[in-house]
């Protein structure tokens, strides 16, 4: 039985004539599955029906010689005319064993593409993986971060408070070096003169109570205000050292002697005032003081 060439066994399966000859001349006319290979993998290519500028002789495996260039369209005929003419049952045998081959062909690309479709897949899950264990480390970071800042900011919130009352206390006891005594001791007060005594129960004046702390309110010249509480029998210049530690700071950097003033009636303490127990200037049990604001120089 006579076979089909390679060329015309892919003309029959469909391939264009010039298509056919181009994977043919290609792969080096080494048999139709070479060239159906190659025609399955460029397929899609954007140049795939361009001719191939190759002589006829390099198509065929070897040069051309001059005859050949010569009389081309002779000896195409002439080879055409002597060639075994199939029978219809043979073309269609030898068709069928093509078109076999080609879905056998097809049959891999679409196996070899399944499984490049579930590589890339996979590789797309794991890179979402990590990207998600980066993202997750990266908040953990973060809130590990702020926790410290956190800590970091109550510990130095502490510490300054300790700085506070240390320096009170330095003041308290300097104070009480220089003009003697022990530290926030007073002379007593002066014993009540006996007055009248009253004609019955019901006319004795009401007892003073005793207060031992007070809370001072202190408005600063910005709006805001402090407040803290004090001992009845701390000095003035507690409150003072208080105001001038906690007030911000002001434009220029220079942080000038804080004055104190009453709310009502309204008085300016002096510096010998600083020196007074809360409860000697009324100050007790709470009150309300402001502090002056600076005149433009």
């Amino acid at each position: 039985m006579a076979e089909l060439t390679a060329l015309e066994s892919l003309i029959e399966m469909g391939f264009p004539r010039g298509r056919a000859e181009k994977a043919l001349a290609l792969t080096g006319n080494q048999g139709i599955e070479a060239a159906m290979d190659w025609l399955m993998e460029h397929e899609d290519d954007p140049d795939v029906d361009e001719p191939l500028e190759t002589p006829l002789g390099h198509i065929l495996g070897r040069e051309p010689t001059s005859s050949e260039q010569g009389g081309l369209e002779g000896s195409g005929s002439a080879a055409g005319e002597g060639k075994p003419v199939l029978s219809e049952e043979e073309r269609q045998e030898q068709t069928k064993r093509m078109l076999e081959l080609v879905a056998q062909k097809q049959r891999e690309r679409e196996e070899r593409e399944e499984r490049e479709a579930l590589e890339r897949e996979r590789q797309r899950r794991r890179q979402g993986q990590e990207l998600s264990a980066a993202r997750q480390r990266l908040q953990e970071d973060e809130m590990r971060r702020a926790a410290e800042e956190r800590r970091r900011e109550k510990a130095e919130e502490l510490a300054a408070r300790q700085r506070v009352r240390e320096k009170i206390e330095r003041d308290k006891a300097e104070r009480a070096k220089k003009y003697g005594g022990s530290v926030g001791s007073q002379p007593p007060p002066p014993a009540p003169e006996p007055g009248p005594v009253p004609s019955s129960p019901s006319q004795e004046p009401p007892t003073k109570r005793e207060y031992d702390q007070c809370r001072i309110q202190v408005r600063l010249p910005d709006g805001t205000s402090l407040t803290q509480t004090f001992r009845a029998r701390e000095q003035l210049a507690a409150v003072r050292l208080y105001v001038e530690l906690h007030r911000g700071e002001e434009p220029g950097g220079g942080q000038d002697p804080v004055q104190l003033l009453s709310g009502f009636p309204r008085r300016a303490f002096s510096e010998a005032d600083m020196e007074r127990p809360l409860q000697e200037l009324g100050l007790v049990p709470s009150a309300v003081l402001i502090v002056a604001k600076k005149c433009p120089s």
